[in-house]
């Protein structure tokens, strides 16, 4: 591994260290996963080692059945083992990291590490996973030697999907250890690490509380509602859809309240320090048990398909409101995240108004602390994105709206800001590029080259050093370097088009011209979400079959010839990959699947099935394992049925464990742990497989399927759904044309079909259900209410 952590142990089994453990299991680390033995046991249960462990083990159990899933791989939770801190402390020799996840109490905290102390293995790394207590409080009576060993590694919940890890270096840490732990964390568990200084609730949380509590206070004062707040602080202002009060309730009201206090508590100094006062609402719900999604009751509530608003004076729910405010019409159709904001606060309607009155005072309090809480602007603003889920970090967002107005207008409205964002401004911003290098602003030093996240590659900025080779509106082809290029999409939710299609040729013919491999990449939000529903859906009502026909033929064909390119293709599937995007990701000769993939052949929810291969590349996985000579006996039904189900049933990996498990990928694809460096990680691919002299895969040879006889079989299956109310009559007549396809057509199964036969088997049934005025209802369905209809 190269990292020296293989084994670790967590020490609280509660909903952090529950989720740290997982997330290490899911990357392959064994773990130790401890709580305390509960208290009350009955005497025959103080001696039985599994009544001992019962909260521990409750800790996994409830890992396992989160949803969403804390596991990339339930199967890794194998790699867990059961302890308890009374029974097992000797067990820490044995690894090669301890972090504590226990109660956010001082006294706590140190008495568990004098007895970590006492059972450790001095070359152990030791962490506290605190949300903002002292690191150097905790080491009270702990050895130098150990002080060494300690530091803060703060992850944030749910540990699985949050990117950010913040790092805390105690005072007499050994940057050595540091060093490792950044080594590990990044390679092997994917986070993306920031360095924050030893002070209250560190970066992301003394920030990211901030503004929430600003935000309450300010609705309170200015009298919003909370569905009105979080129509404006959401997607508007670059945030979380989840915005102020819906973050609130995942994250949990208890937790925001104790990191809050926090603060309140222990910034005596702090200007804003009123802010952090716990409203005597916000008691009251903790104390009512409101604690948001993890009791089912927070600022909002589900019964049934309704949701409800808890009234902050009276306690009671009410039903939930539509927010007025027609201004967001306008900003919710920008893209950008900056374009939105800077729509958002030129107004001066009630959204206006209150957006830049959070947003100045959110702005104005990062200048005022940023360099107690880090040692730079860009660890700030990466802390906020990764930990927070903002769109652009604080200064990120000033730079983006104007460094000089924003300070400006701050000021008039009676801000105080510090002397340095004077020098920034005088320096050109806080980011200015400078000879194509990215440079950030550091008091003292001026412009400084912005820190590269090791192992990381931006198609923006090799676009901006002049690395595009071709492009058209849907997509362009970037040098990445090393003699392999990238294919980046940028239609709209890079969704599949002509002109998409027409650059994925583009791409086959440079890069086997002058390249020596191919990445397909991007870095938006989604790989692809599939094709272009409504293009198909407009030329399906103009009657336009030859034209449909055509663009289904091209992306096929385009499929085909990614596949046996005379040059390796790795494609890099993240997020949405649905229906064509999945067909395009399948379509290369490997695949380097990002953790966070949503994978699935979902056309059967708008009326269809795929058209771009994706029937044939389905059948060619399942069927890998089939020798080219027709075995004696071979049943290829179970087979076809687990092609079937996938596409039948529309099932979608919920991540990248499961695009594995559900055999989108194979055991020759691989596994992208960090986001940051996933398009490297496949240009690595890519080159590795070229220097090692490489051919294309040769076209299947083992697809012996039953013709009629298995479609008949899986006809009867469909049917008996249909009977028991499992399938509509629309449903069975798709799930036909699937098994018609899936079982080769009119073949015998005494010889194996050919890939293009199925490709035409394919794009026939695909021409003969665009036309269904059943699945145009589907499609139209799916493009106004954004879910499928079942008709």
């Amino acid at each position: 591994m190269g990292t020296g952590i293989r084994k670790v142990a967590v020490l609280g089994a509660g909903v952090m260290g529950s989720g740290i453990a997982a997330h290490l299991a899911s990357c392959g680390i064994r773990t130790i996963l401890y709580d305390i033995v509960p208290p009350n046991l009955t005497d025959a249960e103080k001696n039985d080692p599994a009544a001992r462990n019962r909260w521990a083990q409750g800790g996994l159990d409830n890992a396992l059945k989160s949803r969403p899933a804390l596991f990339l791989d339930k199967y890794a939770a194998s790699l867990i083992e059961i302890a308890n801190l009374s029974d097992h402390l000797e067990l820490l020799k044995g690894v090669d990291w301890v972090i504590e996840v226990v109660k956010e109490d001082m006294a706590v905290k140190r008495s568990l590490l004098a007895n970590i102390e006492a059972n450790w293995t001095p070359g152990t790394l030791v962490t506290t996973n605190t949300s903002g207590l002292s690191i150097d409080g905790m080491l009270e009576g702990r050895s130098a030697e150990f002080k060494k060993h300690f530091f803060g590694t703060h992850f944030f919940n749910p540990v699985r999907y949050m990117h950010l890890l913040e790092v805390i270096p105690g005072p007499d840490t050994d940057p050595a250890h540091i060093d490792l732990m950044v080594g590990f964390v990044r390679k092997v568990l994917g986070k993306g690490v920031v360095f924050a200084k030893d002070t209250p609730n560190f970066i992301a949380n003394r920030i990211g509380v901030y503004a929430m509590m600003k935000t309450i206070s300010s609705m309170r004062e200015l009298g919003y509602t909370p569905e009105e707040v979080d129509a404006i602080v959401g997607t508007p202002m670059g945030r979380p859809k989840s915005a102020a009060f819906g973050t609130a309730d995942v994250v949990g009201l208890d937790t925001f309240v104790h990191v809050s206090q926090n603060c309140f508590d222990s910034l005596p100094n702090d200007p804003e320090r009123e802010i952090f006062r716990i409203p005597a609402f916000l008691t009251n719900m903790v104390q009512k048990g409101f604690l948001g999604r993890k009791t089912k009751a927070g600022f909002y509530k589900k019964v049934g398909k309704d949701f409800f608003t808890l009234d902050l004076d009276t306690l009671e729910y009410r039903a939930k409101e539509k927010p007025d405010l027609p201004e967001l019409k306008a900003v919710k159709k920008l893209e950008k995240p900056a374009d939105r904001i800077a729509k958002l606060i030129e107004g001066d309607g009630r959204a206006a108004k209150f957006g830049w009155h959070v947003l100045a005072a959110s702005l104005a309090y990062a200048a005022n602390i940023a360099f107690d809480i880090a040692d730079d602007i860009v660890n700030i603003d990466r802390a906020m994105r990764w930990g927070f889920n903002w769109d652009l970090g604080p200064f990120e967002t000033w730079q983006a709206l104007g460094v000089k107005e924003v300070a400006d207008r701050l000021r008039a409205d009676g801000y105080t800001l510090p002397a340095w964002v004077d020098d920034a401004i005088a320096a050109g911003g806080f980011y200015v590029t400078e000879d194509n290098t990215p440079k950030y602003f550091a008091p003292g030093a001026k412009l400084q080259p912005e820190p590269v996240i090791p192992g990381s590659l931006s198609l923006a900025r090799l676009k901006a050093a002049g690395n595009v080779v071709e492009g058209n509106r849907g997509a362009t082809l970037v040098d990445i370097g090393d003699g392999i290029a990238c294919l980046e999409f940028h239609t709209k939710m890079n969704t599949v088009d002509p002109d998409l299609t027409a650059m994925l040729n583009v791409a086959c013919d440079r890069v086997e011209k002058d390249f020596d491999g191919l990445v397909i990449a991007n870095q938006a939000e989604h790989f692809s979400a599939g094709a272009n529903l409504m293009m198909i859906v407009m030329q399906a009502n103009q009657k336009k079959w030859d034209d449909i026909e055509g663009v289904v033929k091209a992306f096929q064909d385009v499929n085909q010839r990614l596949k046996y390119l005379p040059k390796p293709v790795v494609t890099n599937p993240h997020g949405l990959t649905l229906g064509g995007g999945c067909e395009m990701a399948m379509a290369g000769d490997r695949m380097m699947v990002s953790s966070e993939t949503y994978m699935g052949l979902v056309e059967v929810g708008v009326g269809l099935i795929p058209g771009g291969g994706g029937t044939l590349n389905m059948l060619k996985r399942v069927f890998q394992h089939v020798p080219n000579k027709l075995p004696q006996g071979f049943d290829p039904l179970p087979l076809i049925q687990r092609a079937f189900e996938n596409i039948g049933l529309a099932k979608v990996a919920t991540g990248g464990g499961e695009v594995f498990e559900l055999g989108y990928a194979t055991a020759a694809d691989e596994l992208a742990i960090n986001r940051d460096t996933r398009i490297n990680d496949a240009k690595r691919l890519a080159r590795y497989m070229a220097d090692r002299g490489y051919t294309p895969p040769k076209p299947a040879q083992n697809l012996f399927l039953p013709g009629r006889d298995g479609w008949a079989a899986v006809s009867l299956f469909v049917y008996g759904m249909m009977l028991s109310g499992w399938a509509s009559e629309h449903d069975k007549l798709i799930s036909d044309k699937l098994g018609h396809v899936l079982c080769g057509g009119d073949t015998n199964g005494k010889v194996a079909v050919d890939e293009q036969h199925l490709l035409d088997l394919e794009r026939e049934a695909f021409m003969s259900l665009v036309g269904e005025p059943k699945s145009l209802e589907r499609m139209q369905y799916m493009l106004m209410n954004n879910k499928p209809l079942r008709n």
